[in-house]
């Protein structure tokens, strides 16, 4: 029966404890939300063929422009413009990707959270 005493009084602050750790919670979703925000309206840029392709990529990855002069446009040479626009579109995200892993870094230093948390 030892031990049994207090177990009113623990309960009580593990209580407040929680409630600390929900607002916590709440917070770190709200800046996750933010960082998304932020990200999604971040735009890099990507091209190839000496800037006949350009695609624009934001911070997610999402491919959100694509422009092409019209002289790379040769109807008997299509495969060189599938090319043009892969190069472009992988330069574009891998640009992208360096944004979000830097603004990653950012956050997590931010919230006190270590690296590769997210």
């Amino acid at each position: 029966m030892r031990g049994f005493g207090n177990m009113g009084g623990g309960g009580m602050g593990q209580r407040g404890g929680m409630g600390d750790m929900m607002k916590q919670l709440q917070k770190a979703m709200e800046q996750m939300q933010q960082f998304q925000d932020e990200l999604a309206n971040q735009v890099v840029e990507g091209s190839a063929g000496g800037g006949m392709v350009v695609a624009e990529v934001n911070g997610l990855g999402r491919v959100t422009a694509l422009r092409i002069d019209p002289q790379a446009v040769d109807p008997n040479d299509v495969e060189m413009l599938q090319d043009l626009i892969l190069s472009a579109i992988n330069e574009a995200s891998d640009k992208s990707e360096a944004v979000r892993e830097e603004s990653q870094r950012q956050m997590m230093g931010g919230m006190g959270l270590p690296p590769g948390m997210m």
